[in-house]
């Protein structure tokens, strides 16, 4: 189960680099951005970016158009407080992505890496997509990583649902064409390794 008060509680006790999923650098995530060619101009969303680093690294690429969005408002203090004067040229929404109302056609690319794994029962996937469907424009990028199927059961003391590339690429369906995939092997903070699957599609509706 997800609850604010649980990421509340995360980020109000444990420094941004002590957590488990904390990446100096998000190399991948912006590899596959690169990859598909995504301009400067296009509007990017990273759900469940909190106090993520990828945020940094599109603004230091010279992204102009960044939301992040995250259930904890103390994980987006957080990264906040890091970009400092750089913080005010990026969209901040506090909210659970399967209540918020996107906008219609917002977004260019939709990034996750740290929500899809914790939507452990098929109506909040589904959810999830039909959000996806909503707030991503024609032609759009959607990247979406998850811990791959020899990865952790749980994070943050939850369950959490595993995948294959094709079972990642599955949930979304045929509205959604891959372009590639690729599996990440994530050391964390502690030094345990964790194994990540990328999907990266072109949302074709």
């Amino acid at each position: 189960m997800r609850t604010k008060e649980h990421w509340e509680k995360v980020y109000t006790t444990k420094a941004v680099d002590e957590v488990s999923w904390f990446q100096a650098h998000a190399g991948l995530s912006l590899k596959l951005i690169r990859d598909a060619g995504v301009p400067l101009t296009a509007s990017v969303i990273d759900v469940g970016g909190g106090a993520s680093t990828l945020v940094d690294d599109l603004i230091a690429e010279g992204f102009e158009n960044n939301t992040v969005l995250d259930l904890s408002a103390a994980a987006l203090s957080r990264a906040q407080a890091r970009l400092a004067d750089r913080a005010a040229a990026v969209t901040w929404l506090e909210a659970d992505i399967l209540e918020i109302d996107l906008a219609a056609h917002a977004y260019d690319v939709w990034h996750d890496r740290a929500v899809f794994h914790f939507l452990v029962t098929a109506r909040e996937r589904r959810a999830y997509v039909q959000k996806v469907l909503r707030a991503v424009k024609p032609g759009g990028l959607v990247i979406v990583a998850t811990f791959a199927e020899d990865g952790p059961n749980q994070c943050s003391g939850l369950s959490v649902r595993r995948y294959a590339p094709d079972e990642l690429h599955a949930e979304f369906g045929d509205p959604f064409l891959l372009l590639e995939h690729q599996k990440e092997s994530h050391r964390t903070p502690g030094g345990a390794e964790q194994a990540f699957v990328y999907c990266a599609c072109r949302k074709l509706v």
